[in-house]
């Protein structure tokens, strides 16, 4: 069923005589459709009836404020901290960076928050078995119970450190995961022993080793995921990144997607897809600020309330100016090369209520729906019914159409990288 509000559709109500709380429900009604989230509608659904713009608000601001914590452990040299720098889109050495080093570099629990998104926290554990922190006590000392997952990661076979975690991670009901390490150097030392090597059977080889050495350690049905942290969009970290998207409560899974580097246009698509689905409830607070008889507070609203919705989209695509000197440090492709495949005039810049007028200006049909919605104020009886249906549809318009932009400019930024690093 179309998200969209037909003319028709909102000529019958005003015929009929809606009233203002009727056709919010029946806005409501349409625009969910056949919606699986039960528990999460009949909330926003009553804050919906009773025109509680805060209620729904914070149900919108609700996916910022889920905490997301991710361990990451693993013995001296394995690897973790410049694992956590990857994930969070950081170089080893930048600012804020997990310090790195062939010596133990980890002394302490560690917290590192996402760039974009400080709800999102990777926590970089000392190797277990150290003076500070002995296997027996391992878990009380670094608070196992406020991490959602953990990361175990060997740069060579898993120990028997590693096993003893994964079994004491497994008694408290915890979800962990192993994390093969330094790959590419793997397949570098293969190509330096032997003219001609096949890839794939190395890798597999390297994954059966493991599995079996942690089967035979007492570890039932291990996940062994073979990654390199200096190129996350090879080897196994796409499906790593599917794990745990699979397997996280369902309240987290756009948390993780979020940070998730763009590795792969499955990737970008999927968050596009977690954006279009909340487009609809944003249109819908657009609606009832638009059922409030003030001339003018509508637009000026719904100007601020977009801004903050156009924001999120670019953090979540890494198109602000920040993340995307971050991602040329990271790939070496130069930041102006990056920018140059950007066509949004949203990206890669600082957005004000003035640009995104500018830019909303240019949507073709937009302008008449927003004075049309004003106008409408005037109607006697059925004009803020009507105001709010309009409100909706321009809305709902405006952000798809925004959305469109920015997920096209993410999957050429993208395409830049891949193609700059296959030339290098």
């Amino acid at each position: 069923m179309s998200s969209s509000l037909s003319a028709e559709q909102l000529t019958g109500w005003c015929t009929l005589g809606s009233s203002v709380p009727t056709l919010r429900l029946q806005v409501f009604r349409i625009t969910m459709g056949n919606s699986n989230d039960h528990n999460s509608t009949e909330g926003i659904q009553e804050a919906i009836q009773n025109n509680d713009r805060e209620k729904i608000q914070q149900y919108l601001d609700l996916e910022k404020n889920i905490p997301l914590n991710i361990a990451v452990t693993g013995e001296c040299g394995s690897g973790k901290s410049t694992f956590v720098n990857a994930f969070r889109g950081i170089q080893d050495g930048e600012e804020g960076a997990a310090p790195t080093g062939s010596v133990e570099t980890t002394s302490e629990v560690t917290p590192y928050l996402h760039p974009n998104y400080p709800n999102v926290t990777l926590w970089d554990l000392p190797g277990i078995g150290t003076t500070n922190f002995p296997a027996k006590k391992y878990l009380k000392l670094v608070k196992i119970e406020r991490f959602d997952f953990f990361i175990i990661i060997s740069a060579t076979r898993f120990k028997e450190n590693d096993v003893m975690l994964a079994k004491k991670i497994q008694k408290m009901g915890k979800k962990f995961y192993f994390v093969r390490s330094k790959i590419d150097l793997d397949l570098q030392n293969q190509e330096r022993s032997q003219r001609d090597i096949n890839a794939e059977r190395i890798l597999s080889q390297i994954r059966e080793d493991c599995i079996q050495g942690l089967q035979r350690a007492g570890i039932v049905s291990p996940q062994v995921f073979l990654v390199s942290s200096f190129d996350l969009q090879l080897y196994d970290f796409p499906l790593f990144g599917e794990t745990l998207e699979r397997e996280l409560p369902e309240h987290k899974r756009d948390v993780l997607l979020l940070v998730m580097p763009n590795i792969s246009p499955e990737v970008i698509n999927k968050k596009k897809a977690a954006f279009h689905n909340k487009i609809k409830y944003w249109a819908m607070l657009s609606a009832t600020v638009a059922g409030v008889p003030v001339p003018g507070l509508s637009i000026t609203v719904d100007v601020v309330m977009l801004v903050g919705v156009v924001i999120q989209y670019v953090l979540g695509f890494g198109l602000d100016i920040p993340s995307l000197k971050r991602l040329s440090n990271r790939t070496n492709v130069p930041f102006n090369d990056l920018t140059a495949v950007i066509f949004s005039p949203l990206a890669a810049t600082e957005i004000t209520s003035d640009l995104l007028l500018k830019v909303i200006g240019r949507f073709a049909g937009t302008a008449a729906l927003i004075t049309a919605e004003e106008g409408s104020r005037l109607i006697p009886i059925f004009g803020i019914p009507l105001a709010m249906g309009l409100s909706f549809k321009s809305t709902y318009n405006i952000l798809q159409t925004i959305l469109n932009m920015l997920a096209e400019d993410a999957h050429r930024v993208l395409n830049k990288v891949l193609e700059s690093n296959t030339l290098g």
